[in-house]
């Protein structure tokens, strides 16, 4: 059940599969999708954050695959897009408080960052 890439529909027609991909999409997001994105982006040598390269929004799988990208591009490429993916109301309510926490966490970052508005997204 993998993110395909913002503008590449991802339909499931069963409500078994709409529920493994809620779970999967949720399994990507929060603290522990903080963590592991950086423990992947380390793993591929990819800068942390770097202001020079923005996020793409990807309108292909092959885009979304050849991606290079910061890790902190991540977020705004894919985590914060599962929020509004979720098929679930169940999934619906745990995607918004870790939707929450990756926003507090990015906020904190590029403030850390110094970012002059800690608020905004990369450009």
């Amino acid at each position: 059940m993998p993110f395909k890439g913002a503008g590449v529909p991802t339909e499931m027609r069963s409500v078994e599969g709409q529920v493994v991909q809620d779970a999967d999409r949720l399994d990507a997001m929060g603290a522990i999708g903080i963590a592991r994105a950086f423990a992947y982006g380390g793993h591929t040598n990819r800068a942390i954050y770097d202001p020079e390269h923005p996020p793409e929004r990807h309108e292909s799988f092959a885009s979304y695959q050849a991606n290079r990208g910061p890790t902190i591009n991540h977020f705004y490429e894919k985590l914060l897009l599962l929020r509004d993916k979720m098929n679930t109301e169940t999934a619906k309510q745990i995607a918004n408080e870790r939707h929450e926490f990756m926003t507090q966490f990015l906020k904190q970052f590029l403030h850390e960052w110094g970012m002059a508005d800690s608020r905004a997204t990369p450009k």
